[in-house]
C-alpha cells in the first residue's frame, strides 16, 4: 500500500462518515480524486461500504480472523499463544509480536486463575490497519470479584483499583501488573463485565459506561495498529525506576473516584482514591475533567495521606485553577 491508501484507511478507522470530503481536504485533492482512491480500496477488498450518497458509510474490512474455545481445567496460556495467536500474527514486526504475546498470555492466565469459568474463548481478527483480539469467559465477572475481594460498596469502584495497578485477588501467585501494563501497551483496551464497560484508548481519556443489560463473565478486547512503533520495554520503563526494574509509578484518573454526578468533596472519597497508593513511590494524579474539589477531599489526599506516607510522591496534573488553589491550601497547613 502507498501512503495515500494508508491515510485513507486510517481516516476510515477514525470514522466511516464523510470520508471522501475528509480525505480530499487532508490530501489537498478534489472530492472526485478522493472518491477514485476509495473505489480502489473497495476493489482491493480492504474496505466495505453501505448506504448511498451523503449517507455512505465506510468500514475497514476484516481480512483475516481466527478463534477457539478451550476448557480451562489444565489449560496453559502458552499453548493458546503458540497454537492460535502466534501463527495468526506471524507477519507482524517483532515489537508488535512481543506486545501481543504479553497481552494475550496475561489475559488468558487471568481467566484461568481468577474467572471461575469452565471455558474461555480467544479470538483475533485483522484489518489493513489494526489487529484486534478478545479473551472471554463466563465466570463470576472481574468487577464483581474485585468488589467482593476489597469489600467495595459498588462494582464501579473496581475500575479505580484496576487503573491504579498492583491489585490482584491472589497475591501469592500474581503481581497485579498484567491488566495495568496491558492497558498501556495497546491502542485500545476494553473490559466488559456485567453491565459495566471500561474503555481505555491510548491518548484519550478512560471511559466507564453502564449498559442496560449485560452478561455474566468477562470480555477483554485489545487493539493495536499493525504499524505501531511502540515496544513493551518502553511501556515498562514509563512506570519503573531506572536501573531498578520495579513497578513504582502509576497514573490515576481522579474522576474515577466519583460516581456519575458526584463532586469530589469528602474524606471518604479521598480515602477510596488513595487506597493502596503507599505501594508506589510516585503517584501521578490526573485531574482532567475535575473542575473543583472540596476542602476535606484535598486535605485528606495532600496533607493527611502524604504525612502518613512520606515515601509516596503525589504529583497532580491537568488541574483547573480551582483545584490547584484547593491543593495549595491543603499543603499550606503542614
Amino acid at each position: 500500500m502507498n501512503q495515500q491508501q494508508i491515510t485513507a484507511l486510517k481516516l476510515i478507522a477514525e470514522s466511516g462518515y464523510n470520508v471522501g470530503t475528509r480525505l480530499g481536504n487532508l490530501l489537498g485533492i478534489t472530492r472526485q480524486a478522493a472518491s477514485a482512491r476509495l473505489k480502489r480500496l473497495l476493489k482491493d477488498g480492504l474496505v466495505e461500504v453501505s448506504g448511498t450518497s451523503r449517507a455512505r458509510f465506510y468500514r475497514l474490512k476484516v481480512v483475516g480472523q481466527t478463534s477457539a474455545s478451550y476448557p480451562i481445567l489444565g489449560l496453559n496460556e502458552d499453548l493458546v499463544w503458540r497454537g492460535l495467536c502466534l501463527p495468526f500474527i506471524a507477519g507482524l514486526p517483532e515489537n508488535l509480536k512481543n506486545i501481543w504475546h504479553y497481552g494475550i498470555t496475561e489475559m488468558v492466565n487471568n481467566a484461568i486463575d481468577h474467572s471461575g469459568s469452565n471455558v474461555l474463548t480467544v479470538g483475533m481478527e485483522r484489518t489493513a490497519i489494526y489487529t484486534t483480539a478478545w479473551v472471554s469467559d463466563d465466570g463470576e465477572g472481574i468487577f464483581l470479584k474485585i468488589q467482593k475481594a476489597l469489600g467495595l460498596y459498588d462494582p464501579r469502584e473496581s475500575i479505580l483499583e484496576l487503573a491504579k495497578g498492583k491489585f490482584t485477588t491472589d497475591p501469592a501467585n500474581h503481581s497485579g501488573e498484567g491488566i495495568f501494563f496491558s492497558s498501556k501497551m495497546f491502542d485500545m483496551y476494553d473490559i466488559r463485565s456485567g453491565n459495566l464497560h471500561f474503555m481505555h484508548d491510548d491518548g484519550l481519556r478512560d471511559v466507564l459506561t453502564e449498559r442496560d443489560s449485560g452478561s455474566a463473565g468477562t470480555v477483554v478486547l485489545m487493539r493495536l495498529n499493525n504499524d505501531s512503533a511502540r515496544t513493551s520495554k518502553e511501556v515498562f520503563d514509563r512506570f519503573s525506576s531506572p536501573d531498578e526494574y520495579t513497578f513504582d509509578r502509576t497514573i490515576v484518573p481522579v474522576r474515577l473516584a466519583a460516581y456519575e454526578g458526584e463532586n469530589l468533596v469528602s474524606r471518604s472519597q479521598a480515602k477510596r482514591l488513595t487506597m493502596r497508593f503507599e505501594r508506589f513511590r510516585h503517584v501521578i494524579l490526573d485531574f482532567e475533567e475535575v473542575n473543583e474539589i472540596g476542602q476535606a477531599f484535598a486535605d485528606e489526599v495532600f496533607r493527611v495521606f502524604r504525612n502518613a506516607h512520606p515515601s509516596t510522591e503525589m504529583i497532580p496534573r491537568n488541574m483547573s485553577k480551582a483545584v490547584s488553589e484547593m491543593i495549595m491550601r491543603a499543603q499550606s497547613k503542614e
